[in-house]
């Protein structure tokens, strides 16, 4: 077994491989866009590529170092952390940050336990998310949401709230403008409109080959936009990592309508499971700042998944813990700006 970097022609037999839309061939490229270094590798038995990765590279302002982020990927084994090892020397790394895309189990754990990897300083994806079945009817998935839930998605019915998708560059524009509203609004930082453009111009459901396709869904009432999302299609998963609302109308109740519309949109793609992006532990903290979005999503009543969690891979040891504690400063400092 051997570790190779990966060519254009390996595209579609690498993205067999992997399971999630941040290891696609097609997301190293849209980071490539942003600016970064992308290190694709794959892992060969022979000629035969039976595994891979794709790291990016984010270099720490005014310095020479850089930071190595491998999301959403294989369970590590020793000869991948030896040859990221290697990657991160040479690319002089502080460190590698590795977020599995697997659930958590004790083997997993009782592994994790022997390999050299620490309990990452500052995870960038949250430990849980929520999967829905997409397999069910839509009357059997009715029947689990919240009453609450279904309520509301009456709601916007009577309003004549509207849900179509739009992958057009004029529904994007409706679409940014609204990221910058909602960010303002709830005061979280955000990627910049720059990141999500090129993603959008990158990944854009066109007629091309491209594997991972982003697609834009609009929620329209009396011909104003009041809620615009973007959604990842990927082998038989749908994702929904980005969404923006407006403050206006929020008594049509548009989003639980969209996240609705959302649901039967990946049904008629065929795909079998809806992947909410992220969610809080199991018991979540009332005055966490994403509960209200928690349970926004917990009312359509997902199953409630943990991961094992990210851990970071140490290069250099002593910029790692400087690192770790300008972290923290600059955490607390953002927290009280």
């Amino acid at each position: 077994m051997k570790f190779l970097p990966l060519s254009d022609l390996l595209q579609k037999q690498y993205n067999k491989l992997v399971t999630h839309p941040l290891q696609s061939y097609e997301w190293g490229t849209f980071r490539e866009k942003t600016g970064l270094k992308v290190i694709r590798e794959g892992k060969f038995d022979n000629t035969n590529l039976v595994d891979g990765f794709t790291m990016t590279l984010h270099k720490v302002p005014k310095t020479i170092w850089s930071i190595g982020y491998v999301p959403k990927g294989v369970f590590p084994d020793k000869k991948m952390l030896d040859e990221l090892r290697k990657i991160g020397k040479r690319e002089k790394c502080i460190f590698i940050q590795l977020e599995p895309n697997v659930l958590f189990s004790k083997e997993y754990q009782d592994i994790l336990e022997t390999l050299p990897l620490k309990k990452a300083a500052h995870p960038l994806f949250t430990k849980y998310t929520f999967l829905l079945d997409l397999t069910k009817s839509e009357d059997e998935l009715l029947k689990m949401f919240h009453p609450k839930t279904r309520y509301n998605i009456k709601v916007a019915q009577k309003y004549n709230v509207s849900v179509s998708e739009k992958n057009t560059d004029e529904a994007f524009t409706t679409y940014l403008n609204l990221m910058k509203e909602t960010t303002k609004r709830q005061k979280f930082y955000a990627h910049s409109l720059s990141y999500h453009t090129a993603q959008w111009q990158t990944l854009k459901h066109t007629a091309s080959s491209n594997e991972l396709s982003s697609h834009l869904l609009i929620a329209n009432y009396n011909m104003k936009t009041l809620a615009a999302w973007v959604l990842f299609v990927f082998k038989d998963t749908l994702y929904y990592p980005y969404g923006a609302s407006s403050s206006e109308h929020r008594e049509t109740m548009a989003s639980t309508l969209m996240m609705w519309e959302a649901i039967k949109f990946g049904k008629k793609l065929g795909l079998k499971k809806f992947d909410m992006w992220g969610a809080l532990g199991p018991e979540p903290d009332q005055l966490d700042p994403w509960f209200g979005f928690h349970r926004f999503k917990q009312g359509f009543r997902p199953s409630h998944v943990e991961f094992i969690g990210s851990y970071d891979l140490v290069i250099n040891p002593l910029l790692y813990q400087l690192y770790v504690v300008s972290d923290k400063l600059r955490s607390l400092l953002l927290q009280i700006k």
